[in-house]
């Protein structure tokens, strides 16, 4: 069972990444997925996405001691049917993700390092985030802002968000792991809202996770 790695921080939250080495039938038979969603998975015509998709079920069936229901909202957003708190999901390449919170909202992103982000640059980022690039750094902080911006993304659940203007980082140095600060903007009424995120590298993926 490839379970990369579990944080639990407290009694409420935890991180769980799961690393997909095994066979669709492998995962189908590990991770005990209810019937309706095992129907639903099987009607993707991607194996790569059923794959992804029968890895976060594996994840939240060794993460929880009761058997729990992934359901998604209309905007595609997960929740599980008997948890009261709330689930962000993630994959990318041989990695799976979980982060769940019981009272706050979560969003967590995984990415490879190794992704060119060229064609996104120019789209995502600020004046002042292209700034603060460094030569050596680069990719490492292009990785980790993409991550960053899909994590605040996904933990404030606003519609039409742009992540160039609506979404900045901080100035940052990458390390192994870190914190980083981010400022999400409301488009509506213009109040801002500041964020600490968290961030770790796994072999050659980013991985950062938030919750508010």
């Amino acid at each position: 069972m490839p379970l990369y790695s579990i944080d639990r921080f407290n009694k409420k939250s935890f991180l769980a990444v799961w690393e997909i080495a095994e066979t669709e039938e492998q995962l189908i038979d590990s991770s005990s997925v209810p019937e309706d969603e095992l129907k639903d998975i099987l009607l993707s015509s991607s194996p790569r996405r059923r794959l992804e998709r029968l890895a976060v079920r594996a994840l939240i069936n060794v993460s929880f001691d009761k058997r729990q229901y992934l359901g998604y909202e209309e905007n595609n957003r997960p929740f599980l049917k008997n948890f009261p708190g709330d689930i962000s999901i993630s994959h990318a390449g041989s990695f799976a993700c979980i982060y769940v919170h019981e009272n706050m909202n979560t969003g967590v992103d995984i990415e490879l390092l190794s992704r060119n982000f060229h064609a996104v640059e120019a789209r995502i980022l600020s004046p002042y985030e292209i700034g603060y690039l460094e030569e050596g750094e680069k990719q490492q902080q292009l990785c980790l802002v993409w991550c960053a911006k899909e994590a605040i993304y996904k933990v404030m659940n606003h519609r039409g968000i742009d992540f160039m203007r609506h979404i900045e980082i901080k100035r940052f140095m990458p390390r192994t792991k870190g914190k980083l600060s981010g400022t999400f903007t409301n488009f509506d009424s213009g109040v801002k809202t500041e964020l600490k995120l968290h961030y770790k590298f796994i072999e050659e993926y980013a991985l950062v996770w938030v919750a508010r």
